[in-house]
């Protein structure tokens, strides 16, 4: 993990975007996309950070991160469902087979956690019992233990500010064919498992995580886009969750909770405009980032070199993308 000197003269070079001459991007929240003409996908994972869906800054080497990191859980997820991936020729890229998303994205949960508005606790705060269409009992606690992991669905519908949940019904109404639907659930729980026994070897706790599917040219189901990473799960660090829990604290978290918790707790959380993070804030959260690649891969972060853009042109360059 690099130290606060390390990261700071990183933080005025962070990746904000990636222009590719004669590409039209497609710009995600952290990600910019590119079509090819033979149909490959080029993914570029930016610094590029959100709080409450609202863009506050960049952070050094987040992208890097989140591509690493999503590649190394594919690579220990493949026995379980084929993924997009067809090559990482930079630490900040991924190329991608063509899949066509599905209209939903899926959240496991083994606990009943969050502050956004789509969060299990978020909702059963303003008194819901029922939420995606699953009945949960009185009296339950922030950051509780569910009796066993559930899956969730929300819709991913252009121009929301958030997603919108769906109970296992609506997916259907969506247009999920009902066996497609149950592939995805046991394709999601068991994604979901496999996270969970790696993290414990690191000492860590798969709270929740999003999962993004599609399907490739032959109808197969794939997974696309980012796997257990900071933005897209929740990791607390296991061997301080009872105490903390019992104490009514919060966990030690190694996600991007923390920076949605100190909003909240400054008053920003319900604003249209989140003021920008601080140096301070940045260099911590790439620390943390950093440190969940760490324990998770069981390697040291290797930093990748700024500015980022000639770097990765010559990268897509050899890759045979740009000439």
């Amino acid at each position: 993990m690099l130290t606060p000197g390390q990261i700071r003269p990183a933080i005025s070079m962070a990746l904000e975007s990636l222009e590719i001459p004669g590409l039209q991007a497609e710009r995600g929240q952290v990600s910019d996309n590119y079509v090819l003409p033979d149909g490959r996908r080029v993914i570029t994972y930016t610094d590029r950070f959100n709080v409450f869906n609202q863009p506050v800054g960049q952070v050094p080497y987040k992208g890097q991160v989140l591509n690493q990191l999503t590649n190394w859980w594919f690579e220990h997820t493949a026995d379980i469902l084929p993924n997009h991936v067809i090559d990482v020729p930079d630490p900040n890229v991924t190329i991608a087979l063509t899949a066509n998303p599905l209209p939903v994205a899926v959240v496991v949960r083994g606990f009943i956690s969050g502050i956004t508005p789509a969060s299990l606790w978020k909702q059963y705060e303003q008194g819901k019992r029922r939420i995606y269409g699953i009945d949960f009992p009185d009296e339950l606690r922030k950051n509780q233990e569910l009796e066993h992991p559930i899956v969730t669905a929300a819709s991913k519908e252009f121009g929301r500010a958030h997603d919108h949940p769906l109970t296992h019904e609506e997916v259907i109404k969506n247009g999920v064919h009902p066996a497609l639907w149950e592939r995805i659930q046991e394709m999601a729980l068991k994604l979901f498992l496999r996270g969970r026994q790696l993290c414990i070897l690191a000492d860590l706790i798969l709270v929740d995580s999003k999962y993004e599917f599609g399907l490739d040219l032959n109808g197969d189901l794939v997974l696309i886009d980012e796997l257990h990473t900071p933005d897209s799960s929740r990791f607390w660090r296991a061997d301080t969750y009872d105490e903390l829990f019992e104490a009514g604290e919060e966990p030690e978290n190694f996600d991007k909770e923390f920076v949605r918790l100190w909003y909240q707790a400054q008053g920003f959380a319900d604003k249209d405009t989140l003021p920008p993070l601080s140096d301070d804030m940045i260099i911590t959260i790439s620390q943390r980032y950093q440190r969940v690649f760490e324990l998770l891969a069981g390697r040291p972060f290797m930093p990748a070199s700024y500015p980022a853009h000639k770097r990765i042109m010559v990268a897509l360059h050899y890759a045979h993308v740009v000439g």
